[in-house]
C-alpha cells in the first residue's frame, strides 16, 4: 500500500470519531452546553470537508488507490452513523430515521461488493439522487448537532424538517439503486 495524503485524511476522519463523540460526555461542568453543541459541530464540519478534501486530492494528485477507495466510505459511514446515534440518544432523532440512513448505507454497500464481484459495479455507481441524499443528510446533521437558533432562525426546527428529507432521500436513493441491480440479482437467483 502505498500511503499518501489522500489516506491520511482518511484515517484521520475516523480517528475524529472518538473525539466527536467524547465531546458530549465532557463532565457537565466543563463546558457549557451552547459550546458542546458547536465544537462536537466544528469537528463534524471539519471531517465532512476532509471527506470532500481527500477525494479532491486524490484525483488531482493521481494518488487514487484500493485502499483509499475502500477506507473512504468506511470513514464516512462510521461518522454517520456515530453522529445519528449520538443524535438519537440526545433525543434530537427518532431511532427509526437512524435505522433507515444506517440500514440503507450497509444494504448499498453490501449490494456494491456483491455488483463489484460479479464485474457490475458500474451498474450501481454514484447517482446524482445519492449525491442530494448525502447532502441533506449531512446539512441536516450539523444542524441537529448546533441545535441552538440563530437569531430568529429554528435551527431545531429546520434540521428535524432535513432529516426526515434525508430519509425519504435514502429510501428513495436505495430504491434506485436495488432497480439498477435488479437485472443481475434476477439472473443470478
Amino acid at each position: 500500500m502505498n500511503w499518501n495524503i489522500p489516506n491520511s485524511l482518511t484515517v484521520l476522519r475516523i480517528l475524529l470519531i472518538p473525539v466527536f463523540v467524547g465531546i458530549f460526555y465532557l463532565p457537565v461542568d466543563m463546558l457549557d452546553p451552547y459550546w458542546v453543541n458547536f465544537s462536537a459541530t466544528l469537528v463534524f464540519s471539519f471531517a465532512a470537508m476532509t471527506d470532500w478534501l481527500d477525494g479532491y486530492l486524490a484525483r488531482r494528485w493521481n494518488q487514487i488507490s484500493a485502499f483509499g477507495a475502500f477506507l473512504d466510505p468506511v470513514a464516512d459511514k462510521l461518522m454517520v452513523a456515530a453522529a445519528l446515534i449520538v443524535l438519537v440518544e440526545l433525543e434530537r432523532t427518532g431511532a427509526i430515521v437512524a435505522l433507515i440512513i444506517i440500514g440503507r448505507e450497509i444494504a448499498i454497500s453490501a449490494l456494491r461488493e456483491w455488483m463489484a464481484g460479479i464485474g457490475e459495479r458500474g451498474s450501481v455507481a454514484v447517482a446524482s439522487l445519492g449525491k442530494i441524499k448525502t447532502a441533506v443528510q449531512m446539512i441536516a446533521i450539523l444542524l441537529l448537532l448546533y441545535y441552538d437558533p440563530i437569531g430568529v432562525i429554528d435551527i431545531k426546527f429546520l434540521g428535524e424538517i432535513l432529516i426526515y428529507l434525508a430519509a425519504f432521500l435514502t429510501l428513495l436513493s436505495m430504491a434506485y439503486y436495488l432497480k439498477a441491480a435488479w437485472p443481475q440479482m434476477r439472473a443470478r437467483k
